[in-house]
Order: C-alpha cells, then structure tokens, then sequence
C-alpha cells in the first residue's frame, strides 16, 4: 500500500445469504463482488451508482459493519477485513460514518449532549477539559449553537441533525470517515450548506472521505476522484474533471447524460441516454460483463467474457472492451 493511501482496497466482496428454510435454498445475492480502489489522505473519493450497484454496501464493509466475505480492506496500512470486533474498536475511532437519514441515526429519547458523549463513553476517552467543553467545542464547528447541548433531535431541522451527526463523527478525532448519502434526504437548499460544511472541514482538519452518493452534481462538487459502480463491480474510475469531461465507460456516459446542466439551450440540444431494461438481480448477474444487457455497445465479446480493468491514463480506470470514443458500435 502507498503512503499516501489511507484505505485500499484489494478484490472486496460482500455476498448475502436470503430467503430459504433451515439453511436450505437460500439465495446468494452477489452485493459486491470484487471491487478495488484507494482513498489517498485528504482525498475525497466519490462512490456513484444506481440504487441498488451496492456503493453502501461497499461502505458499510469498509466499516465492518458487514463482515466482507472475501478480499482486502487496508487501512491505514493494516488489513482489517479479518480483525475481530474487539480489535476493530481499537481502529473504528480513526474511521466514523455518517449516515444517510439524520431522522434515523439520533436517538430521540436522547439529547443531542448524550448522543455525541457515547463516543467518548464507548472509547473511554476523556478529552482535555472534560467531556461537556469537547462536546459543545464541536456544536461550534459544525454550525451549531453550543447551548443547545441539552436538547433533544425533534427539536432541531433535517440539515440542523446532520450536522449533529457530523459532530458525532468528528468526535473521536477520525482519519477516515465513510458517508453514505449525507445530504440526499436534505431539502436542496440545504445540501449545499453541508456539502460546504464537510469540505471546510476536511482543510481544517485534513480528512479523507468516502463519499456515496447517487447526485452526480454533488459529486461533482466535492470529490477529487469518482469511483462508478454497476451490479456490485467497478465499471469506470477517474479524476472528477476527466470523468466529467471525457467518460469512456458507456454507463458512466448514460449517467452523466442525466444530470441537468444550468444552460437551457445546451439542456435542450444534448442527447439523453435512455438506458433500456431493469437493472438485473444480483442473485442472478448477467454472465460476461454486467452491463451487457444494457449496453448499446454490446457484442458477443461482452456476454461471454467479464472486461478485465486497463488503465487508459495515469488517473483513468476502465472496465470496458469497447469504450466510448472507439470505431466499434
């Protein structure tokens, strides 16, 4: 692993066993199925998809919160993908989560003093001049007001609780932290704000972030690479810039036509890409490349054999046997 990766990871795969009786005809649902990228320090590395591609899986993993059924996870130049959950305490206060629906994450029988104190509680940690100053010292940080210690989530706005949950994740003085869509159940005019707050954050504190994410224009906005994600596996990897300006990947390409673009008359001329079919189970994935039953470019190539990735640049990742800006159909 690079010094200056802070997570890496080798061939990560998380499959679920559902449905059955007894053990018996359960059905393998193939959630993530090799994936391989890192996250450099002070990088923020976005992870895209349809729902359903599994980037919060891939998430959630890299947390152990799902036990990864083969392959690597390195973090900070250590494999934790097999330490046990006693041993993962020891490494889970250099790497938090912020999680999607701030309405959920909080407890409401708790005041919002009482939900960031468990993270000292849990770690027996007792920061410098006590618990109560650490706890509104980070109210502060995140926009809030430190008097509010006291009370409770229904009290405070959607954005208002996010923040609250970046305060929670803030408060064991993380390396790494892991957010999984953190504005995509804010109101619009709020999304910028955190989105704001995060990358404020992240200079004055120097963090890294996984961030996943489905709002392409958010990602836009905040990564520094985009990892894109299609039935489990990786299918495109880039700098945002390159990604945005030249996808090679014919999904990326699909997924980029649909993000609006604030210019009516481009808006109007540009082609959409209308992908046809539903997105096939990952009990049961197409054989050969993923996103050959989606694919304009398919050939008998894709159906029969999985696109191995080649790097088409120093930054440019692909997963592809005929990509965009190629002679064959």
């Amino acid at each position: 692993m690079s010094s200056e990766n802070i997570l890496e990871l080798r061939g990560l795969q998380k499959h679920f066993k559902v449905g059955g009786a007894f053990g018996r005809g359960k059905t393998l649902i193939k959630a993530v199925d090799g994936v391989d990228f890192t996250v450099g320090r002070g990088e923020t590395v976005g992870l895209v998809g349809e729902s359903g591609c599994g980037k919060t899986t891939v998430g959630r993993t890299v947390m152990k919160i799902y036990e990864p059924t083969a392959g690597s996870i390195i973090f900070e130049g250590e494999d934790i993908s097999k330490l046990s959950r006693k041993d993962m305490k020891v490494r889970r206060s250099k790497m938090q989560m912020i999680f999607q629906d701030p309405y959920a994450s909080l407890n409401p029988r708790h005041t919002v003093g009482t939900i960031i104190e468990a993270a000292y509680i849990i770690h027996k940690i007792e920061p410098a001049g006590g618990r109560v100053k650490a706890i509104q010292e980070l109210l502060e940080m995140v926009g809030l007001n430190p008097e509010h210690i006291n009370r409770f989530p229904h009290e405070f706005s959607g954005g208002q609780r996010q923040r609250i949950g970046i305060a929670r994740a803030l408060a064991l003085k993380p390396h790494l932290i892991v957010a999984d869509e953190p504005v995509s159940a804010l109101d619009v005019s709020i999304q910028a704000q955190v989105v704001n707050l995060l990358d404020d954050l992240q200079k004055e504190l120097g963090l890294s972030y996984l961030f996943v994410a489905h709002d392409l224009s958010v990602v836009q906005h905040i990564s520094d690479r985009v990892v894109v994600m299609y039935l489990g596996k990786v299918m495109e990897i880039a700098t945002t810039a390159e990604l945005f300006a030249n996808p090679r990947h014919p999904y990326t390409k699909a997924l980029l036509s649909a993000v609006p673009i604030p210019d009516p008359i481009i808006e109007r001329k540009r082609e959409r890409i209308i992908l046809t079919g539903d997105l096939p189970s990952p009990a049961n994935p197409p054989t050969g490349c993923v996103f050959s039953t989606r694919c304009w470019k398919a050939q008998d190539r894709c159906i029969s054999e999985a696109p191995l990735p080649i790097q088409i640049s120093p930054n440019h990742t692909l997963a592809c046997h005929y990509p965009e800006g190629t002679d064959t159909p």
